[in-house]
């Protein structure tokens, strides 16, 4: 990932979950076709690229992305730099790879439908106004997957309640409840899902950051009252 040793942050966990979980399931390699939600500055777009994947990598037009915030905490992809910053990938790879889209992710195109073998998202349905929001993008995302793609996502995951939570506003937390609806509703539509429930019991599991969420050791952190990591999904669309 291009990171300094014994940073044990959360998005670096997330990219790794991320990445491994479609390099196991034999998608990142030519020929293959991925599509990255707000993908951000995150590295991820440049590293599936350096595997010899093709990206669509989207973001919020950078109208809205400016007036939520993302562009002035430099979050927002605005070009081949934004993605590549850690100089994971060949440039002229990069650009032969690489398309770059506007998305919204509370409104998907229909454009996008029945085209990837993959997509991901990374940290982001959480950003959507509400849990309700967060919940129809994941599964509205499946609609882009051809029969048997493959869909990666991670989010905020509330270990403090399972009732009391951030249900609206920019960042929401999800509740397990949430999840094992989200869960539910996809294996109801024939898509099979992966669910690991393990917390982890090492030191590092057992440490929970505090704001402004400077130290090195950041896999737990506290949002308002409540201790929040990252989970993710794996979903295989219905054959």
């Amino acid at each position: 990932m291009g990171d300094r040793p014994g940073h044990m942050h959360r998005k670096i966990w997330e990219w790794a979950f991320i990445t491994q979980a479609l390099k196991e399931r034999g998608m990142l390699q030519e020929g293959q076709l991925g599509l990255g939600f707000a993908v951000g500055t995150e590295p991820l777009t440049a590293i599936f690229a350096a595997h010899g994947a093709s990206i669509i990598a989207t973001d919020l037009f950078t109208e809205e992305a400016q007036a939520k915030g993302w562009v002035d905490s430099t979050q927002h992809a605005n070009g081949f730099e934004a993605i590549n910053q850690r100089n994971l990938c060949d440039e002229k790879e990069l650009r032969r790879l690489v398309e770059f889209k506007f998305a919204d992710m509370n409104n998907i195109s229909e454009e996008l439908h029945g085209k990837f073998d993959f997509l991901w998202s990374s940290c982001a349905f959480e950003h959507l106004g509400s849990i309700e929001h967060g919940k129809q993008f994941v599964y509205n995302a499946m609609h882009c997957l051809k029969p048997g793609g493959i869909a990666v996502h991670t989010t905020e995951f509330n270990m403090s309640s399972n009732d009391d939570t951030v249900d609206t506003g920019a960042t929401v937390l999800f509740r397990k409840r949430d999840i094992e609806e989200i869960i539910t509703t996809l294996q109801s539509q024939g898509h099979q899902i992966e669910m690991d429930w393990d917390e982890g019991d090492g030191y590092a599991d057992g440490h929970v950051d505090m704001a402004p969420y400077i130290q090195d050791t950041h896999l737990r952190l506290q949002i308002e009252k409540y201790v929040v990591t990252s989970i993710g999904l794996i979903v295989q669309k219905a054959a």
